[in-house]
């Protein structure tokens, strides 16, 4: 029978379509074609699997050759499908054994010697190939990413010559071990380095407690930058289930990031200078931006008011619902973007005003037009907003104060979120009104002080949901059922702006 079925994936966002290799021989002068909406890297292949079947001692059939990629309307792009193309070739015209590829899934790029090479967005495919019960061929380059999925029947070669001889049977390959995830020990920067900054550090411990957004504001070299630096060192780390739906979104990206499998949240920080399509992904093959790289993880702005309105604009959506939708006119697809964002700026164009030097000069256009590149609504989405003050002489050169280390603050985060996690089933920033209603009671006295906080500051209604999402955080971290008077206070004053 001069007709092969191959399974391989396609690469669809974050998901991984099946793809049905069929090829089929048949008279007449010889030719390669391949059909089902391929892009130029798959018609490419032609050559690519040609070379690798001479160059591998196989014999490449003088007919006519025909390769659907099935189903017709799913695009495909890239070398992810050559190996799947050259063992259909070879069951087609007898090389192999008919039903020799059944139980498997193939993924990997072909050299024009027959090597193997890796692809990215193996993640996902492993997790789709291991639902649907088959077993996974990859280049050896790739096997300790797929084989962090456990449950999964992994075969990793360096060559077409060794995935025929196993599927021959003639040589066989022993399945490759699954990976293990490293231990979560963090080795980044310590919150005992920050000296003073006491209300900072204080807003760093309530946003990390309850997955908050933070905007730090204060004169250049005051310290916010290296606060946010140290803020994955008191988040918890990631759980199994985590890990495995950022690295699938690392995997899609093409890029390695060791701290993923050491259980360390993403912190990405992108430049001003940044595309929207950079920030949350896109192109005519969309790909993740920053806001999907820093999914369960921390997106870091620096200098916020210097990134273009219109980028900072895209992050409103994705702020309220975790995900980002991109739409394109061939495809639709998402990406998960459940970020914590921490952003920094100055109070004005030179970043001196309120400080003690008295050194600024801004004038008061200057500063309204600098602090309204910022939207009231982006404004609205952030919970907490705190002032960095520049540091005194004696502060900064005088003997090291002690302060609490980023392991013992990261107990009392990870404490809080446990709590969080057996009442809600979420942390705080996910509550939704219902939860609201359900877990951020209030008594008589803290509906008086709200109610009195929502018109003196003119609170819309979700900065009023917010203002009791973070005393609910509060009230977590201090180990307290029910949210106290000086809780929701402290939470209103963090919600007052330091503009």
């Amino acid at each position: 029978m001069a007709l092969a079925i191959v399974h391989t994936r396609a690469q669809l966002g974050i998901q991984s379509p099946l793809v049905a290799v069929e090829v089929h021989l048949s008279g007449g002068l010889p030719s390669f074609s391949i059909v089902g909406m391929p892009e130029t890297g798959v018609k490419e292949s032609r050559e690519r699997v040609r070379s690798s079947l001479l160059n591998c001692g196989f014999e490449f059939p003088a007919r006519r050759i025909t390769v659907n990629l099935a189903p017709a309307d799913l695009p495909k792009e890239g070398g992810r499908y050559d190996l799947a193309i050259a063992v259909g070739i070879l069951i087609a015209s007898g090389q192999l054994p008919q039903n020799c590829a059944a139980p498997y899934e193939f993924l990997a790029e072909l050299a024009l010697s027959g090597d193997l090479r890796p692809v990215s967005g193996v993640l996902p495919v492993a997790l789709s190939c291991r639902n649907a019960e088959r077993s996974l061929w990859v280049a050896c380059e790739n096997a300790q990413e797929a084989g962090l999925v456990n449950g999964l029947e992994l075969f990793a070669a360096r060559s077409l010559l060794e995935v025929s001889n196993h599927l021959a049977a003639a040589s066989l390959i022993s399945p490759t071990v699954a990976a293990e995830w490293q231990s979560d020990d963090f080795e980044g920067h310590d919150m005992s380095d920050v000296r003073g900054q006491y209300q900072a550090k204080r807003a760093l411990e309530i946003a990390a407690g309850g997955g908050h957004n933070l905007l730090l504001c204060g004169p250049p070299g005051s310290g916010k930058s290296m606060l946010a630096s140290r803020l994955p060192g008191i988040l918890p780390s990631l759980a199994p289930d985590e890990r495995l739906e950022i690295a699938a979104v690392y995997s899609i990206a093409g890029i390695k990031e060791k701290s993923l499998f050491a259980g360390v949240r993403p912190f990405r920080t992108p430049h001003h200078t940044a595309s929207a399509v950079a920030l949350v992904g896109g192109g005519s093959n969309p790909r993740p931006g920053e806001i999907s790289l820093a999914h369960q993880g921390v997106l870091f702005l620096d200098e916020l008011p210097e990134y273009s309105r219109q980028v900072l604009e895209v992050m409103r959506e994705p702020l309220e619902s975790g995900v980002i939708h991109i739409s394109r006119a061939a495809l639709q697809t998402s990406f998960p973007a459940r970020f914590q964002l921490i952003a920094a700026m100055n109070p004005c164009p030179c970043g001196y005003r309120g400080d003690q030097s008295g050194r600024c000069r801004c004038t008061p256009d200057q500063v309204q037009r600098y602090q309204a590149r910022i939207s009231g609504p982006l404004l609205d989405r952030i919970d907490l907003q705190s002032w960095v003050p520049g540091l005194t002489p004696e502060q900064l050169m005088g003997p090291a104060e002690t302060s609490e280390s980023s392991i013992t603050i990261r107990e009392r985060v990870a404490s809080a979120r446990a709590i969080q996690q057996q009442r809600q089933g979420c942390i705080n920033d996910q509550l939704n009104v219902k939860g609201l209603e359900q877990y951020c009671k209030l008594g008589p006295e803290q509906e008086r002080l709200l109610m009195q906080a929502m018109t003196k500051m003119g609170l819309s209604a979700r900065a009023t949901h917010r203002v009791l999402k973070v005393s609910r955080t509060i009230a977590d971290l201090k180990g307290e059922p029910e949210i106290s008077s000086a809780a929701l206070l402290e939470a209103i004053g963090l919600r007052r702006s330091p503009l």
